[in-house]
């Protein structure tokens, strides 16, 4: 099946999104529990506010998602496979251009060292990836992701699957039952994230 915007779009309506596997195939996914990251429980460490408070960077939005993308899906100390496969980064560029998925960048200095992106639909946010460059820059980038789906009325930010470093940031994981029907609150609000 082609990696269509349609097809991602209504995978994510359905609670499942897509991975590559080493052999190049691409699966589907529906974590049980899931992991979501509560919008009003975001936890900013001390260090971390200082960080933000002292404006080490500039935060943007959108303007270097295929940047951000290819960031996420390069080898790193901790991992050198992917699941962001080249057909998987061509499908979310095209939804990008849709206006479905958006990056959130951290900059120093004029140069990209952090950031994000994921996928919006109406007042649901799937979080997919995130790079470091930098001390604290994918931090940043989470925390005014966070922001600004309070600021507009989102209702769910999906992290899939909970790691240390989100379990550290406030994630927590939910029975598939419950994410579902959390799922479905945030599909009825008519909000966008631009």
């Amino acid at each position: 099946m082609e990696l269509t915007p349609e097809v991602l779009l209504s995978g994510y309506m359905q609670g499942i999104f897509p991975m590559a596997h080493d052999d190049g195939r691409i699966y589907w996914y529906a974590p049980d529990p899931r992991a979501i990251l509560p919008l009003d429980g975001l936890h900013v460490s001390q260090s971390l506010r200082r960080v933000i408070h002292r404006g080490l960077f500039e935060v943007r939005f959108n303007t270097a998602f295929e940047a951000v993308i290819a960031a996420c899906a390069a080898p790193a100390p901790d991992r050198e496979q992917t699941w962001l496969s080249a057909e998987i980064q061509s499908a979310y560029i095209e939804l990008h251009r849709l206006g479905f998925a958006h990056s959130v960048e951290a900059w120093a200095g004029g140069e990209l060292v952090g950031g994000l992106y994921g996928v919006s639909i109406r007042g649901f946010f799937a979080g997919e990836s995130m790079f470091s460059r930098r001390r604290d820059a994918s931090k940043v980038a989470l925390y005014y992701l966070v922001q600004r789906l309070r600021a507009r009325g989102f209702r769910l930010l999906d992290v899939q699957f909970v790691t240390p470093h989100l379990l550290r940031l406030g994630a927590v994981e939910v029975p598939r039952q419950r994410y579902l029907a959390h799922l479905r609150q945030a599909l009825a609000v008519a909000t966008r994230f631009d």
